[in-house]
């Protein structure tokens, strides 16, 4: 364990001495080196764990060739996004635009033939954004789409949003028209789309993956249909973590100490918060506290 870790890179390393799977340690992975302590003396650390990273892409590239068409079960994060709509809509260009995944790019019909997972990086948050094949095919995953917690509905026609939907009656997250391509627009047809859309009372964005219109907006959209606040931590005397701890809103001081650990809140002995849901900055609160979005926490331990 490196010298002064958080409690956040300790339930990381856990996280990843529990993995079963190479895709979990490589995710596990990730979140290690981003908590990891930046300082000279870490830097054996950090090279050890890139070094450690790079041999399981190596491991999981080779375990993908030898799998072919066969899809593992896909870990849920706390937030997860499905990019879903007809073939050749321009799906996988919105993955690589938004995320580090890169999925095959063509223009054929039916170029996906698996989910394409990619984490998409927002507000120090990070999303889980996967391409599931086109509806109309024999590959399209209905599981994933019936679970996610928002759906992108990826359109290029008006006529496309219906019969999508036909197929997510059994879909509970929240939907997002996304209508692409604007690119190939002229100024009067945008405004003719923006405006039935409207009047539909669609949440919708359009965008250009070519000229990245609109892909900001989206981003923003993205997180906000997920219903989470972020909380940042800090060590006494130290500044916030640059990465927030996602939460369920009117979650309390007791639900992100349980968070960070499994029993941390029993080892809690003073609390001090900052943000929109103190009264002033620095104020001593208790585990009941109520938390709201951008708060920053900071636990004191026996």
């Amino acid at each position: 364990m490196p010298v002064n870790a958080s409690p956040h890179y300790d339930r990381a390393e856990v996280e990843y001495l529990n993995a079963k799977t190479t895709e979990e340690r490589i995710s596990c992975l990730k979140k290690m080196i981003t908590l990891a302590p930046k300082h000279k003396s870490s830097e054996n650390l950090l090279k050890q764990l890139r070094t450690r990273l790079k041999k399981l892409k190596q491991t999981h590239e080779k375990e993908s060739k030898k799998s072919g068409a066969v899809q593992k079960g896909i870990k849920k994060e706390d937030m997860q996004a499905v990019i879903i709509g007809l073939t050749n809509t321009g799906k996988s260009s919105l993955l690589d635009l938004l995320t580090n995944a890169y999925p095959k790019i063509a223009n054929y019909d039916f170029t996906t033939k698996k989910p394409i997972i990619g984490m998409m990086p927002y507000s120090g948050t990070s999303i889980q954004l996967i391409e599931i094949p086109a509806i109309e095919s024999e590959y399209y995953n209905r599981g994933l789409a019936n679970t996610a917690d928002v759906i992108l509905i990826l359109v290029t026609k008006l006529e496309e949003i219906e019969k999508i939907k036909e197929n997510l009656k059994q879909s509970y997250g929240k939907k997002i028209i996304v209508f692409s391509k604007i690119d190939k627009l002229n100024n009067s047809e945008k405004r003719k789309i923006n405006a039935t859309l409207s009047s539909k009372k669609y949440n919708f964005v359009t965008i250009s993956t070519k000229t990245k219109e609109g892909i900001e907006e989206l981003k923003e959209k993205i997180f906000e249909g997920f219903d989470k606040i972020r909380v940042f931590t800090k060590e006494p005397g130290k500044e916030k973590s640059n990465r927030p701890i996602i939460l369920k809103p009117k979650s309390t001081v007791k639900d992100i100490a349980e968070k960070i650990l499994k029993g941390f809140s029993k080892n809690v002995k003073e609390t001090r918060i900052w943000g929109p849901s103190s009264k002033f900055a620095g104020q001593k609160i208790g585990l009941t506290h109520q938390l709201k979005d951008l708060d920053v926490i900071e636990f004191k331990t026996s």
